[in-house]
């Protein structure tokens, strides 16, 4: 049984947080273009584009609250110990910007082509880890072993739960919104293309 505070609530809150800090970033970025460029029409470059996202590159992320229940059951010697924990958590989604696929530019049609990470897991806390029902086997008290075992199994729920929630395609849209900002007021459209991110081969 999964307990969940409201989606909407959570990525709302996120969704206001993420775009007031990228709005601070962009405001920064576009002033010290536009101090450079002058006044005119402004061309953009690919290394103006990777700057502009390398300076907002750790906000494009949603965080959410996310609650599971872990049964823990061990059998020994035909004893049986049983935990029922209720462990609560944070969960960090985001688009890494760094790990980005390719730019294009169409200069003529003034059009920015992007092609970035689908958004993952970054990060995840436990805030909180409540034991309601322990029963200890006759042969088969607890560990710490057990206890061990007990966390690693809340981390593996907290992480399904966050990723079967909402907040990936949050955070993809946030991405989309903050790309096309960074480069409105230059006349440029941004077209945003989310693959799946391939690791760099291994050096031989």
């Amino acid at each position: 049984m999964t307990v969940r505070i409201p989606r909407s609530v959570l990525v709302g809150l996120a969704l206001l947080l993420g775009l007031a800090l990228a709005t601070l970033a962009i405001v920064r970025a576009l002033g010290h273009v536009a101090a450079a460029a002058g006044p005119g029409h402004t061309t953009i470059s690919q290394s103006t584009v990777i700057t502009r996202m390398d300076a907002v590159a750790k906000l494009v992320t949603s965080e959410t609250t996310v609650r599971d229940v872990v049964l823990y059951e061990n059998t020994r010697l035909g004893s049986t110990k049983r935990s029922l924990v209720v462990v609560t958590g944070k969960a960090m989604v985001g688009v890494d910007l760094a790990r980005r696929g390719g730019i294009s530019i169409d200069e003529a049609a003034r059009r920015i082509v992007v092609r970035i990470p689908h958004a993952e897991l970054l990060g995840l806390d436990i805030t909180d880890l409540r034991t309601y029902d322990e029963r200890r086997g006759l042969w088969n008290p607890f560990r710490p072993e057990d206890r061990d075992t007990i966390l690693q199994l809340a981390r593996e729920r907290l992480a399904s739960a966050a990723r079967e929630m909402a907040v990936r395609e949050h955070a993809e849209e946030s991405a989309r919104q903050l790309l096309a900002a960074l480069f409105a007021p230059d006349g440029y459209t941004v077209d945003v293309q989310f693959e799946p991110f391939l690791a760099p081969a291994p050096a031989h």
